[in-house]
């Protein structure tokens, strides 16, 4: 209104009054990475922020608050969770998140540093609340996908843009932790003893193929037999008994030795 017009001029007065010096008051530096929020009079001046370079603000009538557009790494404390299975443990992890819009980040919210910090904390707990240990263990992409998501959507009208959710680590209860051991073991040993059986049963169907073969010739049943003791033979201390049979074949000359 007037008032302000009359605060405005009279600031302008006394800048030029005190000119040279009242320019240093004036003239401000905004970095590249950074965004200046000026309030006029209590109002955001042009509705956006100012920057970066030289911005120029009037002494007592202008207040201005630099907010910071880098990356910002929100590291969320270990969180006492009870899994949807009923299982105690703690979860902690890391939010990256970035201030997109200066004057929501102002306006809009009093401390967007801390309100995002808590609400990361609040979302972590309730989202890993419906989630079995198992799943929390197998599926942190995903869980992680889902907090980002909750959090990218609650914060946008703080100006902030959640770039990546990560959970760092999953604390178990030693008792736990030797209950699932026990339990990785005795499922790794009954895996074990069902290759074993399939091994067994795999080698009696080649052992009974081999039979049917061997059993429609005598004599390829007395040439294994010979072959497996030339094998035995190879030991240094070894004692080889032909059976009669053998004798029989040889004399008859169905087998011949070399």
């Amino acid at each position: 209104g007037v008032c302000g017009w009359i605060l405005v001029s009279l600031s302008f007065l006394l800048v030029l009054i005190t000119f040279p010096f009242s320019i240093w008051m004036c003239i401000k530096i905004v970095k590249e990475y950074e965004r200046a929020v000026v309030f006029r009079l209590g109002l955001i001046l042009s509705k956006r922020a100012k920057g970066p370079g030289l911005i120029l603000i009037l002494p007592c009538t202008d207040v201005f608050i630099k907010v910071d557009l880098r990356t910002v790494t929100c590291n969320i404390p270990p969180q006492e969770i009870l899994t949807k299975d009923s299982v105690t443990t703690q979860v902690d992890g890391v939010v990256y998140y970035k201030i997109q819009s200066a004057v929501c980040a102002v306006a809009n919210v009093a401390n967007v540093h801390l309100a995002t910090y808590l609400l990361a904390q609040t979302t972590l707990r309730n989202v890993l609340g419906t989630q079995s240990l198992s799943q929390i263990l197998s599926s942190r992409e995903d869980i992680a996908h889902n907090i980002q998501v909750i959090l990218d959507n609650a914060t946008y009208q703080w100006g902030i843009k959640v770039a990546r959710v990560e959970i760092k680590d999953v604390r178990i209860p030693v008792q736990m932790q030797r209950s699932m051991a026990a339990e990785a073991e005795a499922t790794r040993e009954g895996r074990a003893k069902v290759v074993a059986a399939e091994g067994e049963m795999n080698a009696s169907r080649v052992l009974k193929q081999a039979s049917l073969v061997l059993s429609e010739s005598p004599a390829a049943l007395q040439l294994r037999y010979l072959q497996t003791l030339a094998t035995l033979a190879t030991e240094k201390s070894s004692t080889i008994v032909f059976p009669l049979n053998i004798i029989h074949f040889l004399s008859e000359g169905i087998i011949t030795t070399n």
